[in-house]
């Protein structure tokens, strides 16, 4: 039996799919549909629809609330680097920037090669020397880097 996280995550992609990319929810809304807490819905968004995960989360409060979720456009190539690169910020894990690297090769943004390539760049061997609290940051810049040139 499919686990609950699962099953509200399903709902939502075929919301998605249904309405052409973009879906709106209320939380509560759903939560009453799925017999849990709106903290469930949280979980579920919070987890399978981050930017990592191709997804464009917005929150609205008052007046009802709602959460507008967008799947990220693969026909304009440029905004999507370009959306990816301003999602990095100053600080990304090893685990954020390959996950950001599998969906540009999921979605034949970059070759299987530079994907390969990147991941040798940003990886944990290749900052083995840098002190540990400035990885993050050093991998932010080379992921950013690497991806500018990309479409430049």
């Amino acid at each position: 039996m499919a686990r609950l996280s699962d099953v509200i995550e399903t709902f939502i992609k075929d919301m998605i799919k249904e309405t052409g990319g973009e879906a709106e929810i209320q939380r509560n809304a759903l939560a009453t549909r799925f017999n849990c807490v709106p903290s469930q819905i949280n979980y579920v968004i919070g987890t399978r629809f981050t930017t990592e995960h191709g997804y464009f989360v917005e929150s609205r409060r008052g007046g009802g609330g709602h959460i507008k979720i967008k799947r990220i456009s693969v026909n304009n190539p440029y905004n999507d680097f370009m959306h990816l690169i301003l999602s990095i910020g100053d600080s990304i894990s090893e685990h954020s920037a390959v996950a950001h690297i599998n969906n540009f090769v999921d979605y034949k943004l970059i070759s299987f090669r530079d994907g390969i390539l990147m991941k040798a760049a940003i990886g944990s061997k290749a900052l083995q020397y840098a002190f540990p609290a400035n990885r993050d940051r050093i991998r932010a810049e080379i992921l950013k880097n690497m991806l500018m040139r990309l479409i430049v």
